[in-house]
């Protein structure tokens, strides 16, 4: 069994009585860690060393050095990944064949990092275009911000890390690393794998302690000068109340929908709206919760997805063959099987699943849904879909758009015209067309409109925002 602590100069802190947190493998109870959680005396050290490293040397490294440093990190994750696709499994309970998938999309993030360190480029500015602007030359070029901190969650421990921690080296900041109480060990062990490729040590300070006794003093700190976070809705707002004048990048809630018109083949989108909606156990941000299906193809959809779902495959995450694990925690479980009772209490209809056994809640179809259940108005974050008839495009786009989410959603349809047309009237952060909600890759804008949350992650996006735009001008006039 592990024993490890937080990570402040390339130092382990363990000190004497701390508390330890255990780490719990959700599918079988098995520890896999012992965490000695860190203090604000810990946080404290941690970001003033972040600070002077930055204005020391971070600041002044040369681009291709950030991006040596990315690429080799990428490349030791590859030689490892299935070190790490383990680790993700045994700390996450998600099935191995998903964790490999992680690991794999971690590694294509650190290398768009990689290349994007060397293309942060500047812009000459026509200054002739102004009155009086003759002979002046204006330019303007991109800065590191200083100490970004990273709040990540359990669900992708690796790849969501990673989507704050590379962009911000690319740009050339410092970063507080702090991870989901639930998944330390995968931090742990990629803030030694990025030491291990070059990093040095006091660019990347990893602090593993409660969110009640380091989380608000981090992001409250003067020396602090973003805050990149992914998780709840609540813990979002309060960050965001929190952090002054300070830049925020927020990845909240979602309750992504998915419509499908009656022009689609029913058996090409239901395989993949199984995986969308179960997943990791639909603890997935832009996991399908909301699937909206044309009334023409309603029953035949939804008797071909109840037929996919009962031949998904639960058991232990570790086995090659396992389709479905355990949530997060027991917790979890019994609070997403409240609100399936809650739903049915109000007239829902369990179609199939809904039965909870520890972490293990099935995979879960509802029918007969209101806009006022919690299975459909909130985040459900566990694994329930809720699937609803509409007649009209209108209609289907109204329902979609009655949330306060607005993340990400999908739109099946062979009709070009409806689909670009149903895609702009959808107030969301992002639509994928003929293409599930959750699907995600690297290299595009992710991130939401209304309380979903505030700014955009995927590499070229995040670097953007981990910079400041300064503006330098020169009057060529020789008058000195």
């Amino acid at each position: 069994m592990m024993r490890i602590g937080s990570i402040i100069n390339g130092e382990e802190v363990k000190g004497e009585n701390r508390e330890v947190l255990t780490v719990l493998n959700p599918y079988n109870q098995e520890v896999v860690a012992e965490v000695v959680l860190a203090v604000v005396e810990d946080l404290d050290k941690a970001i003033e060393q972040s600070f002077e490293f930055f204005h020391q040397t971070m600041k002044k490294m040369p681009a291709y050095q950030r991006s040596d440093i990315l690429r080799k990190t990428a490349d030791l994750l590859a030689e490892r990944k299935e070190t790490f696709a383990e680790m993700v499994t045994k700390e996450a309970g998600k099935p191995l064949k998903y964790s490999r998938g992680e690991v794999e999309r971690s590694i294509q993030v650190l290398r768009f990092a990689s290349e994007h360190a060397k293309q942060i480029s500047s812009e000459v500015i026509p200054m002739d275009a102004a009155i009086g602007g003759e002979n002046r030359l204006g330019i303007t070029k991109r800065e590191p911000l200083g100490v970004v901190a990273a709040i990540t969650p359990f669900n992708f421990p690796l790849n969501l890390s990673l989507h704050k921690i590379a962009p911000a080296i690319a740009a050339g900041n410092t970063i507080i690393f702090k991870p989901a109480e639930k998944t330390p060990v995968s931090a742990y062990m990629l803030t030694r794998l990025f030491h291990e490729a070059g990093l040095p040590p006091g660019a990347l300070n990893l602090v593993m302690g409660r969110g009640e006794v380091v989380g608000d003093p981090l992001v409250e700190h003067d020396m602090v000068h973003k805050v990149t976070f992914t998780g709840s809705l609540p813990v979002g707002r309060r960050i965001r109340e929190r952090a002054g004048f300070k830049k925020v990048t927020l990845e909240l809630g979602s309750n992504s929908p998915n419509l499908l018109f009656d022009d689609i083949e029913v058996e090409h989108v239901v395989t993949d709206l199984v995986k969308g909606a179960f997943v990791f156990s639909g603890q997935v941000c832009i996991s399908a919760q909301r699937v909206y299906v044309h009334k023409s193809l309603y029953d035949s959809f939804l008797e071909e997805y109840i037929k996919q779902t009962e031949a998904l495959n639960i058991g232990d995450p570790m086995e090659e063959a396992t389709d479905f694990g355990p949530m997060i925690s027991e917790e979890e479980a019994e609070r997403a099987k409240l609100w399936i009772d809650d739903a049915v209490d109000k007239g829902a209809k369990v179609e199939i699943g809904g039965e909870q056994k520890g972490t293990i809640l099935t995979p879960t179809i509802i029918t007969n849904v209101k806009n006022d259940m919690k299975i459909i108005a909130e985040e459900v974050f566990a694994p329930i879909v809720s699937v609803l008839p509409f007649e009209t495009e209108e209609e289907v786009v109204r329902m979609a758009n009655d949330s306060i989410y607005g993340l990400q959603a999908g739109v099946f349809t062979k009709d070009i015209s409806r689909a670009f047309r149903v895609a702009d009237q959808l107030e969301m952060g992002g639509v994928w067309i003929n293409e599930i909600s959750t699907y995600r890759q690297d290299n595009h804008p992710y991130g939401g409109v209304k309380q979903s949350g505030i700014g955009k992650e995927g590499v070229k996006y995040a670097v953007e925002d981990m910079t400041e735009m300064k503006f330098i001008g020169v009057n060529l006039k020789d008058r000195l």
